[in-house]
């Protein structure tokens, strides 16, 4: 039986992946470092802030010290909060779909952005109501395409409610999401929102918008 449905946020919720693409590029750009769109969407999309500066700094043969990571860190954050106030950030058909779910499951995110950036588009937009945990990369754990973020997310519901990882399903964009689900023990829905189908592999449901995502399909995916 379904008994809640956890979100990824960038990519999912939100249309906010390009906006951290430029936040990146203003910050590597003073470094004298290019990450274009290609090798973004391709390489490093499903690592959270650390991660991206650490694999990007391995792959370039760049040497990094835990202060400069960290200074990156303090201004990329504080671009994409100024960006995330200014432009229209939720993908079609969100707050429909998300309010729609919360009426009849729990909701939470598992997200390897920084909760911070996630109440703001929250909070902006009028939906923190609608989730009942949140699991980002401000609790500090390992990034997606390890289980960590979805299996802190079951245990913050498991404060409010019982849930088993067999009884939940995810929300991804990305195959790296995707793998972190299925290790946690998640059934998964994947969307095209970032990448095509056949990017999405293994997904137990592949839809192309928000709005494709009812209780009744959710449901079925329990019911093999």
């Amino acid at each position: 039986m379904l008994q809640a449905i956890i979100f990824d946020f960038d990519g999912v919720i939100a249309d906010s992946e390009p906006l951290h693409l430029r936040a990146y590029q203003q910050v590597l750009q003073k470094e004298g470092i290019e990450l274009t769109r290609e090798d973004y969407y391709a390489r490093y999309l499903g690592f959270d802030d650390s991660g991206l500066f650490r694999a990007l700094a391995k792959d370039r043969g760049i040497s990094i010290t835990d202060e400069k990571v960290d200074g990156w860190i303090d201004v990329k954050t504080q671009i994409v909060e100024d960006l995330l106030t200014s432009d229209a950030i939720l993908f079609p058909g969100a707050v429909t779909c998300i309010q729609t779910l919360a009426k009849s499951r729990p909701l939470a995110i598992a997200s390897g952005a920084l909760e911070p950036e996630i109440a703001l588009v929250l909070n902006h937009t009028g939906l923190a109501d609608c989730f009942k945990a949140i699991s980002s990369a401000s609790d500090g754990v390992r990034g997606k395409p390890a289980p960590d973020l979805y299996l802190l997310a079951l245990a913050k519901l498991r404060h409010l409610l019982e849930v088993n990882a067999t009884g939940c399903v995810a929300i991804e964009d990305s195959h790296w999401g995707l793998e972190a689900a299925r290790l946690a023990g998640l059934r998964t829905v994947a969307i095209t929102h970032t990448y095509p189908a056949a990017e999405l592999t293994g997904a137990d449901l592949v839809v192309d918008q928000l709005s494709e995502i009812t209780l009744p399909k959710l449901e079925a995916l329990f019911s093999s």
